[in-house]
Parts: C-alpha cells; sequence; structure tokens
C-alpha cells in the first residue's frame, strides 16, 4: 500500500534539499523569468513570416481565376506564407479552431468584378491587439495596389473590407508567456529527475533506499508533487511579470490546472525514465537533452508555431511539450477551451504511459 507518511517525508527532504541548491532554485524560478524579460524586450514589436489562413471563394470566369493569381502573388512575399483553407470550411469558425486571428476571403465574383472594372473587395480577418495583423493588411494593401496599378493605372478596383476576430489578445508577450511556463514545466523536472535517476544509480542510492520503508512508487511520487508545486509557483511569478511588466493579455482560468499538474508527472516521469534506463550519468544527459531541446524550440515555447514552416509544425506535433505549450495559449491566450480539452486528453494519455513506464523500468536494486 502507498503511504502518504512516507510520501511526504521524503517530499519534505527533498525539498528542503532543493531549496537550498541556489544553482537549481535559479533554473528553476528566476531563469524562465529572465528570458521573459529578454524575449519580451527584444520581439515585443514582433517579426518573421506570419502563416495567413486563406480562403479562394473566386468562382472564375472566362477561363481565370485571378483569386488563385493573387493568392500565388501573396505567397511569394517574404512576410507572409498563405495557407489555403477550403471552400468547404465555414472560415470564421475555422479561424476559431485553430486559434487564428490572421486570415484572407476571396470573394465569389472577384475575377468577374475584375475583369469587368467593377468593385470589389477582400476581406482581411485579424485582432487590433495583434502585432501580426498590422503586418498581414499591409501586405494584402501592397498587393491590392499593384494589381491595379497592373490593369487599371491604379484605379481602386479591388479594395480591402477589414473583419475582427479575437480581439482581447495576441501580441507577443501574449504567446511568450504561456510558452515559458511551458518551458519551465518541462525543465525543471526534466533535468533535475534525469541526473538524479543516474547519479543515485551509480552511486547505489537506490540501493539503500530499497532498505527503507519507502517505495518506489512513493519516491516517485513526491517528486512529481514537489515540481506541480514548483510549476504552480513559477507559473505565478511568471504571470506576474508578463503582465506587470509587459502588459500581457492573460486569462486565467481552471482549466490550466490540468496542464500544471500533468506536465510535470509527465516530464518527472520522463526524466525518471531516461535516467533509469542510461547506463551513466553522461549518457543519461546525452540522452535528456536529445529529447528536451527540440521540444523547446519546436513546440511554441519562443514564438507562435503558426510562424514555422508546415513540416515543422508536423514534427511538433508528435512531441509532448506541443500539447503543453498549446492548451496553455488555447486557455490563457484564445480562451478556446473546446481544443484545450483535446490537449488535456492527449496530455494525459501520454502522461499516464510515461509514468506507467516509469514505474516499471525504475528499479531499486541493479539486476
Amino acid at each position: 500500500m502507498v503511504s502518504f507518511k512516507r510520501i511526504y517525508a521524503d517530499f519534505k527532504v527533498f525539498s528542503v534539499g532543493y531549496l537550498r541548491n541556489k544553482f537549481g532554485l535559479f533554473f528553476g524560478l528566476i531563469f524562465p523569468v529572465v528570458l521573459i524579460l529578454i524575449f519580451g524586450a527584444i520581439f515585443s514589436g514582433d517579426a518573421g513570416v506570419v502563416n495567413v489562413y486563406a480562403q479562394n471563394q473566386d468562382e472564375g470566369a472566362f477561363g481565370q481565376n485571378i483569386g488563385n493569381n493573387f493568392l500565388t502573388a501573396l505567397n511569394e512575399s517574404t512576410t507572409i506564407r498563405v495557407v489555403i483553407v477550403n471552400t468547404s470550411e465555414n472560415f470564421t469558425d475555422f479561424l476559431s479552431s485553430k486559434s487564428a486571428s490572421d486570415g484572407i476571403v476571396i470573394p465569389t465574383s472577384f475575377t468577374k468584378d475584375y475583369l469587368a472594372g467593377q468593385q470589389v473587395n477582400v476581406t482581411v480577418y485579424g485582432s487590433p491587439a495583434s502585432s501580426t495583423s498590422g503586418i498581414v493588411s499591409g501586405t494584402v494593401n501592397g498587393y491590392i495596389n499593384y494589381f491595379n496599378l497592373q490593369r487599371f493605372n491604379g484605379t481602386m478596383v479591388i479594395g480591402m473590407t477589414s473583419a475582427t476576430v479575437n480581439t482581447e489578445q495576441t501580441t507577443y508577450i501574449d504567446f511568450l508567456v504561456p510558452g515559458l511556463i511551458g518551458f519551465s514545466i518541462l525543465t525543471n523536472p526534466m533535468f533535475s529527475l534525469v541526473n538524479i535517476a543516474a547519479d543515485y544509480k551509480k552511486n547505489k542510492l537506490f540501493k539503500q533506499l530499497s532498505l527503507t520503508p519507502l517505495t518506489k512508487m512513493e519516491w516517485l511520487i513526491s517528486k512529481v508533487l514537489f515540481y506541480i508545486a514548483l510549476s504552480a509557483a513559477g507559473f505565478i511569478l511568471m504571470v506576474a511579470v508578463g503582465v506587470i511588466a509587459f502588459g500581457a493579455h492573460i486569462a486565467l482560468s481552471l482549466w490550466l490546472i490540468p496542464f500544471l499538474v500533468l506536465g510535470p508527472i509527465l516530464f518527472a516521469s520522463l526524466g525518471m525514465l531516461v535516467g533509469s534506463v542510461a547506463k551513466n550519468p553522461e549518457t543519461a544527459g546525452v540522452i535528456g537533452n536529445v529529447i528536451t531541446f527540440p521540444m523547446m524550440f519546436l513546440t511554441g515555447t519562443f514564438f507562435p508555431l503558426s510562424m514555422m514552416p508546415e513540416y515543422l509544425q508536423t514534427i511538433a506535433r508528435v512531441l509532448p511539450l506541443y500539447y503543453v505549450t498549446e492548451g496553455l495559449n488555447n486557455v490563457m491566450v484564445y480562451n478556446n477551451i473546446p481544443n484545450a480539452l483535446i490537449d488535456i486528453v492527449v496530455l494525459g494519455i501520454i502522461t499516464l504511459v510515461i509514468f506507467v513506464l516509469a514505474v516499471k523500468l525504475f528499479k531499486w536494486r541493479e539486476d
């Protein structure tokens, strides 16, 4: 039977030791805040190529489809990348399901009106709070002017209308705060448990623990509880810095709790698993870095995933941290609870599998 008294005793000893370690405390709580201050200051204006969803409803005329030509020209710009949305989709619902604010719709009569010299408007979706929306509308307006100049000597045949999506958020700092919370949830338990497991195994400390009443399940649970508490403290600190220092638009909700619980369980278990199966601490460190660093940079930690190429977005979706950062963004940035629930379910399944494997392969004694 699991003894909560023994779990608490081990939790207390481990917590005191961790808090006395200034190096661990710095990287556990202070370092993510330093990253927020640095990246918030550098990228508060936003930069890079922006992925923009576009729906071409143009029916064409006279064997031509000027809507396709227009979107192709936009895609050749250095500022936006066009992602085509099927015309069977309700465009505003699609943007909401993707937690996206930027979009372009080409109307059904675009080619017909353009060739006839009649007024026709391209609809550009965006958010006043989003720095990327200005990039999108500015780029689209530039190409509208080019098409008007090309056929009508600058006469405004093609115009632009605006529509609003997600008006309350999507500045860079809004993405950075959840991303760095995810970063903290990953690195603190992962690196710590990799090193602890490998070091304890090498120095036969697990063998000594096996002689005590403490079970390996209780030992692992106490570590998980500590990192849940540490993640909660880091969450409060990072949200406070993001809001106070940079005016981040952060929505707080009880739906954040599953991510602040499941995330530490997952990465503590993964760190324990890596440290348990590695032959020595050096090998464990290498394996831990190989697993951790791709997740840091490919799952939307430092910038929105939509700014990445499609193939990298596909790779990101197989990494566990994706469902933590994406879930945090869905709750804190977009208030998109249906998508957050999907992230919770996937994260829960991955966590259960990794936790069970960690317990099964974790041995007090070597064979």
